[in-house]
């Protein structure tokens, strides 16, 4: 009995921790745990704090549709890695700030043509990387193909499937590109294409979030139905957040583009 004692010790202190508390390890079980009794001091802790989350969730959920879950990482990390699921969904949430900041724009400046993917016979190249660009006039930008004169019609069928509204003009290895007049068709272009880019955010977002419950799944016979439980809830509930950041950007640049 002293040993059981022994044992459960460390689990208040334990059960406090239940914040994202990302890297951190439970404590080892003592020396003299007795492992057949508890099932290791890890793996009763764990249960324990897995199943009284669960308790407390659906017991704030009566009468609710939805209820927070807050899994300590650290508890479930030999099953999934949360905070990569984390970094991942906020990594797609990046790469369509970078494509509002960087593409839909009212006005198009030489930047925005800089990453435009070019398909060449060698591979897929940025722009820049084949062709100088540089603004001759606020109604005109040019690409200097010279360097890469094999790539010139490349380059313009790039810019001009860009989805930025562009129409160049191929002159030997120059390629023109008129810059659209500010009209309110042109805004509500621009905010089609940003309607675009979200929808094609949320397809990677939802990917993320297949990816990790698929990953969950698999210990599906290792571990108990609340703990799967738990997990799907919690993925689920990070991949809804990291939507609704993505629609408050979206409307804040549609807001942005139509005036």
């Amino acid at each position: 009995m002293a040993l059981v004692l022994r044992c459960l010790r460390p689990l208040p202190s334990l059960l406090q921790r239940s914040s994202f508390a990302m890297g951190r390890g439970l404590p080892q079980a003592p020396r003299g745990c007795p492992a057949l009794l508890l099932e290791g001091c890890r793996q009763c802790a764990q249960q324990m704090l897995l199943s009284r989350q669960l308790a407390t969730k659906k017991a704030k959920g009566k009468g609710q549709s939805q209820a927070k879950v807050n899994i300590s990482a650290a508890l479930v990390e030999d099953i999934i890695n949360l905070e990569q699921t984390n970094e991942d969904m906020q990594a797609v949430i990046e790469a369509l700030k970078e494509e509002f900041n960087r593409n839909l724009n009212v006005r198009t400046s030489p930047g925005a043509l800089d990453h435009i993917t070019v398909m060449t016979k060698d591979g897929k190249f940025p722009l820049n990387q084949l062709g100088q660009i540089s603004q001759k006039s606020p109604q005109l930008m040019i690409v200097n193909m010279t360097s890469f004169p094999e790539s010139t019609a490349a380059a313009a069928k790039a810019i001009r499937e860009s989805g930025m509204n562009l129409s160049p003009e191929v002159d030997g290895t120059v390629i023109r590109v008129p810059v659209p007049k500010v009209t309110r068709e042109h805004r509500e272009s621009l905010a089609k294409l940003a309607k675009q880019s979200t929808n094609k955010s949320k397809e990677a977002l939802r990917k993320v979030r297949s990816k990790s419950i698929t990953q969950v799944k698999k210990f599906k016979n290792k571990v108990s139905e609340d703990t799967i439980w738990l997990l799907e809830k919690q993925i689920q509930q990070m991949a809804d957040e990291a939507a609704t950041e993505m629609d408050k950007l979206l409307a804040v640049k549609t807001k942005e583009l139509l005036g």
